[in-house]
């Protein structure tokens, strides 16, 4: 905790996401709500298949969802929001003319009750 989903649409080409997942993780790695750098885990999954509005194309998205163990304040929830905007601001490249892209972050709460982590060696 916190995973860090990054979900994106194949027409939005040439995105930078090394660059982005370090920027995100290091700056998450910076917040005082982040005990241990190693359970930052980070993934980038492609959606093949997908609407933006009724355009049938030159539109896409780039979504981030932070999930974190319930029982933050909301100044925190506002702190990760912001901290991963930034980072991924950071290595956002200019998209061609006429496609517009929207970039969105939400932080979810985790059930402490439901959530398990094991740690193998």
């Amino acid at each position: 905790m916190p995973h860090i989903v990054i979900e994106y649409t194949p027409n939005l080409t040439d995105l930078p996401f090394d660059a982005m997942l370090a920027a995100v993780t290091r700056r998450l790695a910076e917040s005082p709500e982040v005990q241990d750098e190693a359970d930052l885990k980070a993934r980038v999954i492609r959606a093949d298949s997908f609407r933006v509005g009724l355009a049938d194309s030159q539109r896409g998205f780039i979504h981030v969802t932070v999930r974190i163990m319930a029982g933050r304040t909301e100044q925190a929830k506002q702190d990760f929001s912001r901290r991963v905007a930034d980072g991924m601001l950071e290595h956002m490249p200019s998209f061609p003319e006429g496609l517009t892209a929207h970039l969105s972050v939400e932080v979810v709460d985790m059930e402490r009750s439901s959530y398990r982590k094991f740690k193998l060696n």
